[in-house]
């Protein structure tokens, strides 16, 4: 079967960047994955996926003219149902074989197989491979179809009759076999040839027709000025970047930013990164300002110096390259100052009030319809902050964090951040500061977000820690309390996030809390406005602790026994689990957890049994020498838990193993005399608390 190198595009206008990559994945993806479903491609077949501003294209090498036929087995009837008495067909096989193309000629050829109930009937036939044109017909409709995209238009084609839809309006497709045009294939009104469009302003020919499948991206780059690859143009733009720094010298680079890399690389087709400047006197308003209005409205790239500070140049990605390209430049340095202007003013006026003044704004704005104003909200975050504070510090602490808590969300309206809500937290900060509040108050101000996402540091002080922990707490309780649970993919408080801050901070800062307590105590501060779903949140926070702990890579069965026991103090869980490995690598581990499923299971059908042993109602030497090892050996691995040693507690406990074999070998443990059974039990359940404090043991059985 001999093979070619097949290459599709599909020619739009502009496509949106954001989704770009994401677009240009899926549609080569599945034109490979459909064309080996129909034996067209093969194993050996090499995707190269292509996706600029105007197109989306993919190149699959060794793809066939025509599948190879394939043999075909057909269940048919049971023999007893097709054959009469004397062998011959019978009306219901004739119809079947009619439906299938066959006639009454085909039914001495047809195969007899026992199925292990009766024999059966099956008719053995060969199916011609698919054609190319036909195959990669289905593949593209399907690759259409399943395009992850954001939003369609519809838009009327050129018949001026006849609609579709897409994310764009199409205005080319490409299908090559090699060099060979597979006119027959069809998309969105558009029949397949082998011409495309170059560069909008740059391209040297137009259109750029092409030789074959393999010529597509050298011809592009060549007579079309178009970097067809996503990649490539990615790579070229962080190529160029870095040589523009270079060249502007003073150790200066470019600010990294892989998403604004990538939107960027969805804008151009042919990249030329530009050295651009605006008046120094911006550098007074604080740099995140200046440097979230030129990525987010212009996607400039901020120059920033040897010690992360901003200056006065940036880059710009360019779609065209003109010889003298100082319009270009000074088009953009033009369209740039407003939008620096718009921040300086901003910056200038928010000045003006203190935060503390600005208090009273809050309760105008609505937080949520069943919790109230940002301004009650303070409230609540303000108690569960002094709460908090005043089990980790002094009565300083707790000024601070107050203080803090008061004017958290107060920089919410300010001007600067109803222009830029990503500022929040940072902006408070600023003002802070201008309004002599100090460094530790400041910075719990700006604080308080953090954790925002994953991997992100915590807050600097404790009283930054005191507030993002009542932030997040308060969030948490409130959306339980009213029942707005975050479900499957829809998160939209960020709920999942929240606790997953709570845990870190609690663990991460070995803050000596109790979960529990945090929950019941954040529970008052709503009033009636919730209801209490402690239990159900605390759930969901062990079930994000749980998840975490995975990816640091403790395995499931470490996790499950140790958060089995539900641990108050969060901040000890890595050292039991610590304390459980190290136990699980003992010779006697699966000995001893084993038996403590054992006991458990016992326990369990007991119902209530009381910790305690008459030693005078110990009869059987077994169970006298187990209570003799849990009187010496017990207090001993006590002793050392209550002083954090939980990896030498479990060790101590581990000797055990031998005294409880032997009493499960020897001793009845239910007992018809009710007293001798109570002991018994009694004598189990303090084994079994004995060896559960650090975690649920028995979770570690195979």
């Amino acid at each position: 079967m001999t093979t070619q190198n097949l290459l599709v595009e599909l020619f739009v206008e502009e496509l949106p960047p954001k989704a770009l990559q994401k677009l240009g994945d899926a549609f080569a993806g599945v034109l490979l994955e459909q064309l080996a479903a129909q034996g067209l491609a093969s194993g050996a077949s090499q995707l190269t996926a292509y996706a600029s501003p105007r197109r989306l294209a993919a190149h699959i090498t060794a793809v066939a003219h025509q599948a190879a036929d394939k043999a075909v087995s057909q269940k048919l009837m049971p023999v007893a149902v097709g054959l009469d008495a004397a062998g011959h067909a019978t009306p219901a096989l004739l119809k079947k074989l009619a439906a299938l193309g066959a006639d009454a000629s085909a039914v001495a050829a047809l195969k007899r197989v026992h199925d292990g109930k009766a024999e059966v009937l099956y008719f053995e036939s060969t199916a011609r491979g698919a054609l190319l044109a036909d195959g990669l017909q289905k593949a593209l409709d399907e690759a259409l179809a399943r395009l992850p995209i954001p939003k369609v238009m519809r838009y009327q084609l050129q018949d001026g009759w006849s609609s579709v839809q897409f994310v764009r309006p199409a205005h080319g497709l490409v299908a090559l076999h090699g060099s060979e045009v597979l006119v027959g294939v069809k998309a969105l009104g558009l029949t397949a040839g082998n011409a495309t469009r170059g560069h909008r302003f740059e391209a040297a020919v137009d259109p750029v027709v092409l030789r074959d499948a393999d010529s597509y991206a050298p011809q592009l780059r060549e007579q079309g000025a178009v970097v067809a690859s996503f990649a490539e143009r990615r790579a070229e733009i962080a190529r160029q970047l870095q040589a523009a720094a270079q060249q502007v010298g003073g150790g200066v680079r470019p600010i990294d930013d892989a998403a604004l890399l990538d939107e960027v690389s969805a804008l151009v087709e042919r990249p030329n990164v530009l050295v651009c400047a605006f008046e120094k006197e911006f550098l007074a308003v604080p740099q995140e300002c200046l440097i979230l209005t030129m990525k987010a409205n212009q996607k400039y790239f901020p120059l920033l110096d040897a010690e992360g500070k901003l200056t006065h140049q940036f880059l710009v990605v360019s779609n065209i390259s003109p010889q003298d390209a100082s319009a270009v430049v000074g088009g953009n340095e033009r369209v740039v100052r407003p939008r620096l202007a718009d921040a300086k003013f901003f910056f200038d006026q928010d000045r003006k009030k203190t935060l503390a003044s600005r208090v009273d704004q809050l309760s105008k704005v609505v937080y949520h319809n069943k919790l109230g104003t940002q301004g009650e909200r303070v409230e609540r975050v303000r108690a569960i902050a002094k709460a908090i504070a005043q089990q980790l510090g002094d009565a300083a602490l707790v000024a601070q964090a107050d203080q803090a808590a008061l004017l958290a969300k107060t920089d919410l309206v300010t001007d600067m951040v109803g222009e830029f809500p990503e500022l929040q937290g940072t902006m408070g900060r600023y003002y802070a500061l201008n309004d002599g509040l100090g460094e530790v108050v400041a910075d719990a101000i700006e604080d308080h977000y953090k954790p925002r996402f994953a991997g992100d540091a915590l807050p600097r002080n404790t009283a930054g820690v005191v507030v993002a922990l009542a932030d997040k707490l308060e969030t948490l309780v409130g959306m339980f309390g009213i029942g707005n649970l975050p479900t499957g993919d829809r998160d939209p408080f960020a709920l999942r996030r929240h606790a997953l801050g709570v845990v870190r901070m609690l663990v991460e800062k070995d803050l000596p809390l109790d979960l529990h307590a945090l929950l019941a105590g954040a529970v008052p501060a709503f009033g009636d406005k919730v209801e209490d779903a402690s239990a159900l949140l605390a759930d969901f926070i062990y079930d994000r602790l749980a998840g975490s702990l995975r990816e640091q890579g403790y395995s499931a069965q470490e996790v499950d026994a140790v958060l089995a026991l539900r641990p108050q103090r969060l901040a000890q869980v890595p050292q039991f689990l610590s304390a459980v490995r190290a136990f699980a690598a003992l010779p006697e581990s699966p000995a001893l957890a084993a038996a403590n499923k054992r006991v458990g299971n016992i326990l369990k059908k007991a119902g209530e049994v009381d910790a305690h042993v008459n030693p005078g109602l110990l009869q059987e030497p077994a169970e006298q020498d187990l209570y003799a090892a849990l009187q010496r050996f017990v207090p001993e691995a006590n002793a050392q838990f209550d002083a954090g040693d939980y990896r030498r507690s479990l060790q101590t406990l581990a000797v055990l193993r031998a005294p409880v074999d032997a009493f499960f070998d020897n001793v009845m443990v239910n007992a018809e005399e009710l007293d001798l059974r109570l002991n018994r039990q009694g004598l189990l359940k303090t084994l079994h608390d004995a060896m559960n404090r650090v975690a649920d043991l028995s979770r570690l059985a195979a």
